[in-house]
């Protein structure tokens, strides 16, 4: 199922990933371990789930896996808003300024996606009420 063309939330989230590497590697060079350790799990989470999500087994599964993304998506700016409100830590907000595009784009294609999947025919060997007798 994975398309090769180029998909901007993929490209964005890819490069979203790399400077959430960059910021984590900054924070653990101020010994911010622990933070460290979430910023990065949950900022490069986001771009493998909207990966993962161009191999979806199906419709459903694909827009799971980017609802999973956006939840990742929501995780980091959690993070990251810790980072900039507490005192000693590096600064995130060119972070904090391109999350919100991933965030809409995210919103955007799950939105179509669900509007798509609702107005599909449905299959009448998914749904026994609709075969004919």
């Amino acid at each position: 199922m994975r398309n090769d063309k180029q998909n901007v939330i993929v490209e964005i989230s890819f490069k979203f990933a790399l400077d959430i590497i960059e910021f984590s590697e900054l924070l653990e060079e101020n010994k911010k371990f622990i933070v460290a350790r979430q910023v990065l799990r949950a900022g490069t989470s986001i771009g493998a789930n909207i990966r993962e999500a161009q191999n979806a087994e199906s419709k459903l599964d694909f827009i799971h896996k980017l609802k999973i993304a956006a939840k990742e998506a929501d995780e980091t700016d959690y993070w990251l808003l810790l980072c900039q409100k507490a005192r000693n830590y590096p600064n995130p907000d060119n972070l904090l300024l391109k999350l919100p595009e991933i965030t809409k784009v995210l919103s955007k294609i799950i939105s179509t996606s669900k509007n798509n999947l609702e107005s599909t025919p449905k299959s009448p060997y998914r749904n026994p009420s609709l075969r004919t007798q």
